[in-house]
């Protein structure tokens, strides 16, 4: 006798599942194509580089040894960090209380912690453009809408009170300022910052600055967001990746401003949140008090770097067809090239044809026609040497 089951309804079930979040594409962009048959040449130079650790910086005022000391192997599940971390990073900003200080292992898992603290599932998000393009995979794997608002450059990059204030829903649930901007290298002004303080204000919204790059200050320079008293709950990150160019000790911190209420509040939820993961490596956080005294040593060597490739590429380019944006800070530079063809097309052109890699100004959000963005990080002799490469194509 032959027993006879019932189809399950599952059967009809012919692949796994996954969420639509997920569905990035997998395929090599046109670019990275280009990109990865340009690096199979032996002449290939990449005007792009932005790993500091891929740059011949000298890092041997780091103390390593910190990293093997006995208080390493102590686990001190502070869902905040380490308290001594803490204090030496409120050390760092003027009149912060270390208690007001969380850390976190990149500044991207801190975004994604600030849009579940703020945000539910389609609420959105404000964030100036341009700026990296991380943005946009932060804001897809979290359920949050990216609502960009435009940067302006008129004598240098500025905020357009009236584009800020029509990009406000009654879905915002906070505003994105980067200071300086990746990769404009714009420093928010004592304007930008009113307008934004403003709209912050009026709206009932938060801030997330980010402030990686802050301490890199070329043409120009700004003191930081971090204020006790804030006039709108404020969160202003930084991290080791760009104060220290130490992106593979995975550290960052957020420092909550604004009235002690507001602060009180979030500090609560976001301890929460941060408890979930506890992200952040014992050693890194033992071993930070000792790596933030030499800052100096390291930042100096990219401002000289950043610097000397600033000279060069105006030297380089003077009297050619190509010119270039303000740089206030950071370590990008954006070029206006000639509109005569799609920058994508002209950065694999760039690739096939001179071996060099840029990166399209549409990757950040320019328009896509006439903007090229290149990383002053790089050797000097290959700087110029791509750049040269590259000219003689434009």
């Amino acid at each position: 006798m032959r027993l006879i089951v019932d189809a399950s309804p599952f059967d009809s079930m012919s692949a796994m599942h996954f969420a639509s979040r997920t569905e990035f594409g997998y395929e090599l962009s046109p670019f990275g194509d280009a990109l990865q048959r340009a690096k199979q040449h032996s002449e290939f130079i990449d005007l792009t580089v932005s790993n500091p650790t891929r740059c011949r910086f000298d890092y041997s005022a780091i103390p390593l040894n910190t990293l093997a000391s006995e208080a390493s192997l102590h686990y001190d599940a502070n869902a905040l960090g380490m308290l001594s971390a803490r204090i030496a990073v409120a050390g760092l900003y003027s009149g912060i209380d270390a208690e007001r200080i969380l850390l976190t292992a990149s500044t991207s898992e801190a975004y994604g912690f600030l849009f579940k603290l703020l945000c539910e599932p389609g609420d959105a998000i404000l964030v100036p453009s341009p700026s990296y393009p991380l943005f946009d995979l932060l804001a897809r794997l979290h359920d949050v809408e990216l609502i960009k608002y435009p940067l302006v450059y008129h004598d240098g990059w500025q905020i357009d009170p009236a584009s800020l204030e029509a990009a406000v829903t009654e879905r915002t649930r906070a505003i994105i300022a980067i200071h300086p901007n990746n990769p404009t290298g714009h420093y928010c002004s004592g304007m930008d910052r009113a307008v934004l303080d403003d709209v912050a204000q009026r709206y009932g919204l938060p801030l997330i600055v980010d402030e990686v790059f802050l301490d890199y200050s070329v043409e120009d320079s700004a003191p930081s967001f971090a204020k006790a008293d804030a006039p709108v709950l404020t969160f202003v990150m930084g991290g080791l990746s760009k104060l220290l160019a130490l992106p593979q000790m995975k550290l960052a911190w957020t420092v909550v401003c604004g009235s002690d209420q507001e602060v009180t509040n979030a500090l609560q939820r976001l301890e929460i949140i941060t408890d979930t993961f506890l992200s952040v490596a014992t050693p890194v956080q033992a071993a930070l008090p000792a790596w933030l005294s030499v800052r100096a040593q390291i930042q100096q060597q990219i401002l000289e770097r950043v610097t000397a490739n600033l000279i060069a590429l105006d030297n380089l380019i003077r009297g050619t067809v190509v010119s270039r944006l303000r740089v206030e800070g950071g370590w990008c530079v954006v070029l206006r090239v000639p509109a005569v063809m799609d920058d994508v097309a002209l950065a694999i052109s760039l690739l096939d044809q001179a071996h060099v890699a840029v990166h399209p100004g549409s990757f950040y959000g320019f328009p896509s026609k006439g903007w090229l963005v290149v990383s002053l990080l790089g050797n000097p002799a290959q700087f110029a040497e791509g750049l040269q490469r590259m000219l003689q194509l434009l």
